[in-house]
């Protein structure tokens, strides 16, 4: 598959220092730079930041994150993973976006999603009740944006607009721009309808699940006659040098993020066999290089994606490790994810 896309994913999460104690947020901003600036030196192809209003998380406005990565990296797509455009403004969205792609000379990406979690949401001024709502409406706007000429729109979650003009453009004319879908029918119809490409989170169960909703993407962007782009996933995972040492590095940070917000959620702690059974069987990809690599090739196999991106942090796991998963990722695991699938 030459155009395979492989990157990584953060949420920007505080890691744990040389002592272990967990590290500032301002720290773990400078950590998730050092580790993009890495995963461009190895061949990465992308670097995604997800968008949080958490203490775990230290990257509430990815595109500053990413503009400070695009000062000191050359080759790497810089992307948001998702940025939560319910409760933001479309026009500032694009705008921020633009400046960072104009920075980065064209590298900028926006993930465009609702987002899995609702702290923004009450903390900008949104009622959860528009949920819906405010994504069906700023998406329709933001895609307007993308053609770079005056738009006129008018709806209800914000001001109308009348043959207004948004500045920057971006050299190339369109602002590369995804959907970060969860796996909902009427999501990805959607994003099938303004003909945008599909990034699926896949973070648990077998990931052949998915296919169905691969399928209905497709079928739906040639009903609506829009371009069915090569769909792209993000999955939790972690290297290091061997199965057991990444197991045993991954899964206690992993357990205390997930069951705080597993007990906001309703979910009942997870339990050590369950989380083997998920390295085993279901969408965490952990482990040495080559079992890594292995797992990835079968799941892109299985479902014919294009772009497959790991989620390397989860919680406190110390910064060393973090900076050798993204070291075995970009220099072990994305070439023999290639090698596999070329043979």
């Amino acid at each position: 598959m030459e155009d395979l896309v492989l990157g990584l994913d953060t949420f920007g999460d505080i890691p744990a220092d040389d002592s272990g104690m967990p590290v500032s947020h301002a720290a773990a901003i400078r950590q998730v730079v050092e580790e993009a600036v890495l995963a461009d030196e190895l061949g990465v192809d992308v670097i995604a930041v997800g968008e949080h209003h958490r203490p775990e998380y230290s990257i509430s406005t990815p595109e500053t994150v990413l503009a400070g990565i695009a000062s000191r990296t050359s080759r790497i797509k810089l992307a948001s993973g998702v940025t939560v455009l319910s409760s933001d403004d479309p026009v500032r969205v694009f705008q921020r976006f633009a400046t960072v792609d104009a920075i980065s000379r064209g590298r900028a990406q926006t993930i465009l999603g609702r987002g899995s979690f609702t702290e923004s949401f009450p903390l900008f001024g949104y009622d959860l009740s528009d949920y819906d709502l405010l994504f069906e409406e700023k998406l329709e706007l933001f895609v307007k944006l993308l053609d770079e000429e005056p738009v006129t729109w008018s709806g209800t979650t914000r001001a109308a607009l009348d043959n207004a003009e948004v500045f920057p453009k971006t050299e190339s004319g369109r602002l590369d721009t995804w959907v970060g879908v969860g796996g909902s029918p009427q999501s990805l119809v959607r994003t099938a309808r303004h003909g945008l490409p599909l990034m699926l989170a896949i973070i648990g169960g077998s990931p052949e699940r998915f296919e169905p909703h691969i399928d209905l993407y497709r079928r739906a962007a040639e009903q609506f006659g829009t371009h069915p782009h090569p769909v792209g996933m993000h999955s939790p995972g972690f290297v290091a040098d061997t199965d057991e040492e990444a197991k045993e590095l991954y899964y206690p940070s992993y357990k205390v993020i997930r069951d705080r917000i597993g007990a906001l959620r309703g979910w009942p702690p997870v339990r050590r066999a369950e989380f083997d059974a998920e390295v085993e069987h279901g969408s965490m990809y952990i482990g040495a290089p080559e079992t890594v690599a292995r797992k990835i090739a079968r799941t892109i196999t299985a479902l014919g994606v294009g772009r497959f991106d790991m989620i390397y942090s989860a919680g406190d796991q110390p910064a060393s490790a973090r900076m050798r998963t993204v070291e075995l990722f970009g220099a072990k695991v994305a070439p023999m994810v290639r090698d596999i699938l070329a043979g």
